[in-house]
């Protein structure tokens, strides 16, 4: 099953895969589709409020933070990242639960990204934002090194995301029941 949809003046046919027994969603991967991925950026930059730094979570976002930061001419932006690494020093981090991940995670903002980020407009950009879980844990990163949250955006807005007047998206993306048929 897949649902056919245009995102970016491009149209793409997601797979439709299982979250559990009664909720299915559509799996958006912009991973190695640098067409969609240039097209969504250039797309949301278009819309994004004054910004003086983007932020996104590990891994799905990675890809269009970088690419909204090159056609910005962004020299730098900031990587929530699940796990800590041996170079990052006095970290930042908050725990997440996200709809495509089955347990508890953490994220984690090195302390010089925070430093950097203190004081200044912070933009959180994702791929596809449904439940807020992630965001919330992005914008506590954000709060917690003293960055002021200027915008969140994502490509598209799943569920409940639809509604929210604080995100700014190219498109809704709908729920599925197992059948393939839209959630109303």
């Amino acid at each position: 099953m897949f649902y056919h949809m245009t995102v970016a003046g491009l149209e793409r046919d997601l797979p439709i895969c299982p979250v559990n027994e009664n909720l299915y969603i559509a799996g958006f991967v912009i991973f190695g589709d640098q067409e969609l991925t240039v097209a969504c950026a250039r797309d949301l930059l278009a819309k994004a409020p004054e910004y003086d730094y983007i932020i996104t979570a590990e891994a799905k976002g990675i890809p269009l933070a970088h690419e909204m930061a090159r056609q910005a001419g962004d020299a730098k932006y900031f990587l929530a990242r699940k796990g800590p690494k041996l170079y990052m020093q006095n970290m930042v981090s908050v725990s997440v639960n996200s709809i495509t991940t089955a347990k508890e995670q953490r994220l984690y903002l090195d302390g010089a990204d925070a430093a950097l980020m203190k004081g200044k407009r912070i933009l959180i950009v994702d791929d596809v934002i449904s439940t807020g879980e992630s965001l919330s844990a992005l914008e506590a990163l954000v709060n917690e090194a003293g960055g002021i949250i200027c915008g969140r955006m994502s490509i598209l807005a799943e569920g409940d995301a639809q509604d929210r007047p604080d995100l700014i998206y190219l498109e809704k993306l709908p729920l599925f029941n197992p059948d393939g048929s839209i959630k109303e």
